[in-house]
């Protein structure tokens, strides 16, 4: 069983930086593809970034392309999302999630992760 425990989240002005942290109890933390997501009331979870277990490959939801940054620290076991340039659509809550090993399958889809985190509000006031 892998637990992850996200920090980070908060209230912040529109246009401003937050860093969302996920720390993972896996032993082959290294091994798991990790994945950011988002949900706001009344609205289908979304990824808004993933990392492959290599760190090879990199997803972003075009909403937050440019804005967004997903990066993992296997010796610390923790993923990591920077947040730049905040918006108020980019509110609701976020959770991390874990997929186990899966060679070179990429997915951003929410049905394809096995392990999830209670998710951290952030809140961006205009």
């Amino acid at each position: 069983q892998v637990q992850l425990v996200e920090s980070g989240g908060g209230l912040v002005q529109a246009g401003g930086s937050l860093r969302l942290s996920c720390a993972a109890s896996a032993r082959s933390f290294s091994t798991y593809t990790m994945g950011w997501f988002r949900q706001a009331p009344g609205k289908e979870r979304e990824c808004v970034a993933a990392i492959q277990w290599s760190g090879g490959r990199t997803y972003y939801a075009d909403s937050v392309k440019g804005r967004l940054t997903i990066s993992r620290d296997n010796a610390k076991n923790t993923v990591y999302l920077q947040m730049n340039s905040l918006k108020p659509e980019d509110t609701p809550i976020y959770y991390c999630a874990a997929r186990g090993y899966s060679g070179s399958y990429f997915s951003h889809e929410s049905r394809d992760y096995d392990y999830w985190g209670q998710g951290t509000q952030v809140t961006v006031s205009s």
